[in-house]
């Protein structure tokens, strides 16, 4: 592979990984009913917005699940497969192999969204706790519907909060099983972003 072959390769990844990562924030901004007028959740919105518009009129939220950013997740990772594929000269493989693959890479992203989101919220509850950030509050907001089952299954004990550990524990495990679901599929790491 050529160092242009291989610059182009890691731009065409960097650009459309951001983008998928914005992407995948709207769609968790929207399951976790989320301050819509928070200025970083005002920030996803306007920088979706243009991709999603089209794909609402067939695609409309249902409750929670926002079904348009999540179908635009899968085709930004294709797309992303598709052409890392092609500027390494390596043939592309059907359809379903390739929907396949960006469904898991996208599954695996959403994983890496929330075990470093409880990582940061774990953080700043010691450094900045009771702060008002925006960034800090939408943290929370995210990880809140995840947590609060948790926190009922193993509540603070003696003022401390034992239930990230689980939720860290399930997220490892989510981790593992996707690894070995790409692997089945022949998945390659290098072409999707989170595994």
């Amino acid at each position: 592979m050529s160092a242009l072959n291989e610059i182009l390769g890691y731009l065409i990844q960097t650009a459309l990984s951001l983008y998928l990562l914005v992407m995948l924030l709207r769609f968790l901004l929207h399951a976790s009913q989320a301050d819509f007028y928070n200025p970083v959740s005002q920030f996803v919105v306007k920088v979706t917005n243009p991709a999603l518009a089209p794909l609402r009129r067939l695609l409309p939220p249902v409750g929670r699940f926002d079904l348009a950013a999540l179908v635009e997740s899968v085709l930004l990772q294709a797309l992303g497969i598709v052409l890392l594929l092609l500027l390494n000269g390596v043939g592309l493989p059907n359809i379903t192999l390739i929907i396949a693959w960006s469904a898991v890479g996208v599954i695996a992203l959403l994983v890496n969204i929330y075990f470093f989101a409880l990582l940061a919220m774990i953080i700043l509850s010691w450094v900045a706790g009771g702060s008002r950030h925006p960034a800090i509050l939408l943290i929370y907001q995210i990880t809140e519907p995840v947590m609060a089952p948790v926190r009922r299954l193993l509540p603070p004990m003696g003022g401390i909060d034992f239930s990230p550990i689980l939720v860290f524990i399930l997220i490892n495990v989510l981790q593992i099983a996707l690894r070995h679901v790409a692997a089945g599929i022949g998945l390659h790491p290098a072409l999707v972003m989170g595994l």
